[in-house]
């Protein structure tokens, strides 16, 4: 099993859950996998404000369950680049059916209106050509 968590059960949501199962840690994997952010001042900057305690928690948990991982940021060595590792992108499937649900029940903004009417053109499509951009060695972390 990933990480350093205390699993409560062997029960495949709750320990998922247990990894992922606060808003927070969601919105990260988010904002990473749909709108290109990658470094803590990018996550502050979202339009939920998390706190910044909240933040370096969630971005810590995230890297000991391995779903995220810290790399040099190609611009700066001020900076940390945050990049999902296979693990997070694996939830890709799961935050696209997030996604259409909130879209069917909630307002959303443009850029997630935009996104999800991309995922229901084509869903297999849109989650299979997300995947390779997020996987793909020459993303953002790496120009």
């Amino acid at each position: 099993m990933p990480g350093k968590i205390n699993y409560r059960s062997d029960c495949p949501i709750s320990c998922s859950l247990d990894i992922w199962g606060d808003k927070w840690s969601l919105l990260i994997i988010r904002n990473m996998m749909f709108y290109d952010l990658n470094t803590y001042g990018e996550f502050l900057n979202a339009p939920e404000k998390i706190a910044t305690n909240i933040l370096a928690d969630r971005l810590q948990k995230l890297e000991e369950a391995g779903l995220i991982k810290r790399e040099e940021h190609p611009e700066s060595k001020a900076k940390i680049f945050y990049k999902l590792t296979p693990m997070g992108i694996s939830l890709l499937p799961v935050m696209t059916e997030i996604s259409l649900w909130g879209d069917k029940y909630f307002k959303i903004s443009p850029q997630a209106k935009a996104l999800t009417k991309l995922a229901k053109k084509d869903k297999g499509g849109f989650i299979k050509s997300l995947g390779e951009k997020l996987s793909k060695a020459g993303n953002k972390s790496q120009n």
